[in-house]
């Protein structure tokens, strides 16, 4: 058993253990992530920007130092090496090439400074060891191993300012893997191509991967690269991993409606369970695969390849089509059922107004726990009877902490039993619903107070949008289901009616 477990841990060759990086002002960039990278895998971080994709990566690279935590290369910690003593070399989204070098003096350029310990026999048979520079000729050698596995045989001579943004993010790879690095890591390297050129980069880096036989570690925000190139995705928002797995595990089975809605296009809907593998959205009950508790709140994926479209009457529930949009290789249709949108893709198109049917496979049909059901904080009551929680102050009703309570004159809250009881600073926790909070644009502020934040995500569910607005000060986040559109990163002021918020003294204080 012993000899099995030390066989595989010797597959990874990096292991983050509880990695953080916290900055300066206090963000946290990347929050305990544990992965393990095996031997010759393609492995790539994909989020949204801000997630903590890069600066893990950074770190790998020795670039930025982790706050806590572990980077094990084969086992060793090198949480404290210098970039220039890991075995990894990195390619940026910018290629960084020296203009006034060719290609093949580019691609040398690392290996003119390198230095290798050269050990030397004498006429008596002993040995001595000295540190040198490679040769011109191993220089030459090395180089065009590296132009071949590129493709760029032919252009040693070429000045690297007449060659195309694709060869040129080449010759950056090649001058990264020239030094036999045994960790290749690139950030966003396709990022400054145009389309067509970062589709056939795609491939060709797949290719490259498969001849060098090195560990590649990649970063992108591009769901297609991470679904074409991968061996294993690791998908991160706000420096967390929210999933792992290859790129077929995390299209057909998404951890959380951030997955889903993030990776390929997706249909969530809010659903009940309503019995054994039965589940209820759309005001009709489908059979599943997943099993949940009876009667419990549930969030419904189904991908927009999975819904089958038929004549009125003959599927599971009917609706109607809005709108059709043809993208190349099928239509993109919008069927609405009630109130919902029911995104479909399909290679015959029905018509805009064409009365429709939908059909759904059991096993088409994603059920995850909901990732929010209510806004929870922890929170103090003020003076003047409000109360501070997710860094604002809101307007409440103080008096459902004690039942049968009121307030007097002076503000003091009576008891039932007609005990007067001073409320200021006293902690409680707070409950707000999802469908409580309502979003306005910031200077629109209302006196009763409120607070104010950016929005950091928005899913479309169905018949409505759940966004997510995060403050400045200690990223407090609040989760709003609302029928109103917004965008990411716009600033809003987040204010909620005082019979809204629900109150509760904290244990401490009821004791």
């Amino acid at each position: 058993m012993e000899e099995q477990l030390t066989c595989k841990e010797s597959e990874n060759i990096i292991e983050l253990v509880d990695l953080t990086r916290v900055f300066e002002d206090g963000m946290v960039a990347v929050d305990k992530v544990n992965l393990k990278v095996k031997k010759g895998e393609f492995v790539t971080f994909l989020g949204p920007s801000g997630c903590g994709k890069t600066t893990t990566l950074r770190m790998i690279a020795g670039f930025d130092k982790p706050t806590s935590g572990k980077i094990l290369l084969n086992g060793q910690d090198i949480s404290g090496l210098p970039p220039h003593k890991r075995p990894v070399n990195t390619v940026f989204q910018r290629y960084a090439l020296f203009p006034h070098l060719n290609v093949a003096d580019n691609v040398a350029f690392g290996l003119k400074l390198k230095k290798i310990k050269v050990t030397y026999e004498r006429s008596d048979g002993s040995r001595f060891t000295k540190v040198e520079k490679l040769s011109k000729a191993e220089i030459a050698e090395k180089v065009n191993k590296a132009l071949k596995i590129v493709d760029l045989e032919g252009f040693e001579k070429r000045s690297v300012s007449t060659l195309s943004g694709g060869q040129q993010q080449r010759v950056a790879i090649a001058r990264a893997i020239v030094n036999e690095p045994q960790i290749l890591l690139l950030d966003e390297p396709l990022g400054a191509l145009d389309l067509k050129m970062r589709k056939d980069m795609q491939l060709e880096l797949k290719e490259m991967h498969k001849k060098l036989g090195i560990t590649f570690i990649y970063v992108t925000h591009d769901q297609e690269e991470a679904l074409t190139m991968s061996d294993t995705i690791v998908v991160m928002k706000d420096g967390e991993i929210q999933q792992e797995g290859t790129p077929l595990d995390i299209y057909n089975e998404p951890a959380n409606s951030f997955v889903a809605d993030f990776i390929g296009d997706s249909n969530i809907f809010s659903g009940t369970m309503t019995g054994k593998l039965k589940v209820r959205f759309l005001n009709k009950t489908f059979e599943c695969v997943d099993d949940f508790a009876k009667n419990e709140k549930v969030d419904v994926v189904v991908r927009p390849e999975d819904v089958f479209l038929m004549d009125e009457g003959k599927g599971q529930v009917d609706g109607k089509i809005v709108s059709s949009i043809f993208k190349g290789v099928h239509y993109e249709m919008v069927c609405k059922i009630g109130k919902t949108e029911v995104v479909v893709q399909d290679t015959k198109e029905r018509k805009v107004g064409d009365k429709v049917s939908i059909y759904i496979r059991p096993e088409d049909i994603h059920i995850m726990a909901k990732e929010f059901t209510a806004n929870k904080y922890e929170g103090y009551i003020t003076k003047k009877n409000t109360v501070v929680f997710g860094d604002g102050e809101f307007a409440c009703d103080v008096t459902q902490l004690y039942p049968g309570s009121f307030l007097d004159e002076e503000g003091y809250l009576i008891t039932a039993e007609g005990e007067k009881i001073d409320l200021t600073d006293v902690d409680v926790e707070v409950e707000v619903g999802l469908k409580d909070i309502d979003l306005n644009d910031v200077d629109t502020l209302e006196e009763e107070g409120g607070a104010v934040g950016n929005i950091v995500s928005i899913i479309y569910k169905g018949d409505h949008y759940q966004v997510i607005v995060r403050t400045d000060e200690n990223e407090e986040d609040y989760v709003c289901d609302t029928e109103y559109t917004w965008n990411e990163n716009d600033r809003v002021s987040v204010s909620i009616k005082p019979e809204a918020i629900r109150l509760k003294l904290k244990e401490e204080v009821k004791r």
